[in-house]
């Protein structure tokens, strides 16, 4: 089939999903533009901080569209292209929007506070710090895969000159965008408030930033540039989000739109024939020669673009504290999830334009396929072939960072939220004041995700995926409860939720078969298989407990409501 079909079809269901089904989602739940939200009701000027609709659209789809619309749908891309295809709009328009706007609705009807703590609400406290701990090793995973990932891409093993030249590069723009943000930040917090002045300041930045990346490249290696990286989430994690985060994600979301586009126009004029072929089989053997099942497996490789748990975190831990009004929520939670649904569509197209034999190269990462395959379509418009890899080389590193750095920020809080008590601030004693700590906190947190990083991403990622998708399904739940709680239609959350329950517990318990099938065989390592072992025993038993207690709550509103509508019928008999 031609690219250019596809992309049409994606493109009018992922339009027909936000008109029709987010806005009855919103008109469902029901939105009250004159309510005031927690951002302009709290505003404390470090996580609360009320923001235009633009801008929490583009912290929300900086932070969400990380490396996985990129990486999973080209990975997936050995069951043919059909079911990849079928997941990523299925998944968008009916899981993970859902879950994005639904938790960003709960979070802002609850003063702004984290999935965790709303679901603390109807499940008790030992619920909620059971899902905190959940929470906070996903973190410690993410920030593991994506350190990793972007280090490998800045410093890539056995490089060529060119490619070399390209990670280098890549790397230096992303340390200049922290200074970059830091100045465009200064200056929204001095007055600039126009749009239009802030997107010509925005623009010239990151052409500046191009410019002298381009012309004074930095080449570290691998281990160095985990340290650099940790640093910067570091520094992200701790600062208040005005100075650094939100004008990062603003600047990032141009170079993303414009990839996003000049895919598109690319796709567009280019229209190359779709390579894969359409169906591979329910069991394929992967590059590694490893066979892989269509169940589980499509459903845990593609999370971003289809249903990611991290979103999430990102909805109801920094974006509910920014937005302005209500009517923003449909816009920023259902809208950017859909939006990165059509980038997961945009790198099954690439992948398919470049496909040998009816499958992916073999002998190139999802990241060099994805960054070639667009450089090609930017070729088109003039654009030479070295500025374009370099371009496009950027744009994923940026996607992997702007996930990074929210996430770092994330797990700071779920590690206090675990320690913190509701002591008055002068009675905590020494050791909970420690713990709360945010500069110790993000420390933790950042310690643990470096030593799970050095196994590299390839290791974690089957993990990475499982957990994220277990997190999407307890989250799923949690919003349930929620709506069922303050009398909100929830029957919409079901399907997806049993769906991904039932996926995710497959995933994960393969993947310990995995790992001791790794150490029978001699094979194993403590680095790579034994911390997995560790943090997926418990996740499965962290989200055991909490979809137990979830259900128990969602089974008892369902029998006060039954009860309490026989003792109005008895009345009115």
């Amino acid at each position: 089939m031609n690219s250019l079909v596809i992309l049409l079809i994606a493109a009018v269901a992922l339009l027909c999903g936000y008109v029709f089904y987010g806005g009855w989602l919103a008109k469902t739940w029901g939105i009250d533009p004159k309510k005031k939200t927690p951002a302009v009701e709290i505003n404390d000027g470090e996580d609360y901080v009320p923001a235009s609709k633009f801008t929490v659209f583009a912290h929300q789809f900086s932070s969400i569209a990380g490396a996985g619309p990129v990486q999973g749908p080209i990975m997936a891309a050995m069951f043919g292209w059909v079911p990849v295809l079928l997941w990523l709009l299925i998944g968008g328009i009916f899981f993970g929007a859902v879950q994005d706007f639904g938790a960003l609705y709960a979070s802002v009807k609850n003063k702004g506070e984290s999935i965790t703590m709303v679901i603390e609400r109807y499940i008790g406290k030992t619920g909620r710090r059971v899902f905190t701990m959940f929470c906070w090793l996903f973190c410690l995973l993410v920030i593991a895969a994506f350190t990793s990932m972007c280090s490998s891409t800045f410093a890539p093993v056995k490089a060529t000159a060119v490619q070399a030249y390209n990670g280098g590069t890549a790397g230096t723009i992303s340390l200049l965008f922290i200074g970059g943000a830091i100045v465009l930040g200064l200056l929204i917090k001095k007055g600039l408030k126009n749009e239009g002045w802030k997107a010509v300041i925005g623009i010239a930045l990151i052409i500046a930033m191009f410019a002298i990346g381009m012309k004074l490249p930095i080449y570290l290696s691998a281990s160095q540039w985990n340290f650099v990286i940790m640093a910067y989430i570091f520094v992200a994690a701790i600062l208040p989000m005005w100075l650094l985060m939100q004008p990062r994600d603003y600047l990032t979301t141009f170079m993303l739109i414009f990839m996003i586009v000049g895919a598109v126009f690319g796709v567009l004029v280019a229209h190359p024939a779709m390579k894969l072929n359409a169906f591979n089989g329910f069991t394929v053997i992967n590059s590694a020669g490893a066979k892989q099942y269509l169940f589980p497996t499509l459903f845990v490789t593609i999370a971003c673009g289809a249903i990611s748990g991290f979103h999430s975190l990102v909805s109801s831990g920094t974006s509910s504290k920014t937005i302005r009004n209500e009517k923003d929520m449909k816009f920023v939670g259902y809208g950017a999830m859909l939006l990165e649904t059509l980038v997961g569509v945009i790198s099954l197209i690439v992948v398919g334009a470049v496909a040998v034999n009816g499958k992916a190269p073999a002998d190139q990462t999802p990241f060099q396929i994805f960054a070639s395959g667009v450089a090609g379509f930017f070729e088109l418009f003039g654009i030479p072939n070295s500025v374009a890899n370099v371009f496009m080389t950027m744009c994923v590193s940026a996607l992997a960072l702007t996930t990074l750095d929210s996430v770092a920020r994330l797990g700071r809080m779920f590690f206090q939220e675990l320690f913190r008590t509701e002591t008055p601030d002068a009675e905590k004693s020494p050791l909970e004041k420690v713990l709360i700590n945010p500069v110790f906190a993000t420390l933790i947190t950042l310690f643990f995700g470096y030593i799970l990083c050095l196994g590299g991403y390839q290791n974690i990622w089957a993990l990475f995926g499982s957990a994220n998708q277990m997190l999407g399904a307890v989250v799923l739940l949690g919003i349930a409860v929620f709506l069922r709680a303050t009398n909100r239609k929830s029957a919409m959350i079901y399907p997806p939720m049993f769906i991904m329950l039932a996926v995710t517990y497959t995933a994960i318990i393969l993947n310990v078969i995995g790992n001791v099938k790794a150490f029978a065989a001699g094979t194993g390592t403590f680095l790579v298989n034994g911390m997995q072992l560790i943090v997926a025993a418990f996740l499965i038993c962290l989200g055991a407990y909490v979809v137990v207690t979830c259900m128990k709550s969602l089974f008892n509103f369902h029998k006060e409501k039954k009860a309490r509508m026989m003792a109005e019928a008895e009345a009115r008999a």
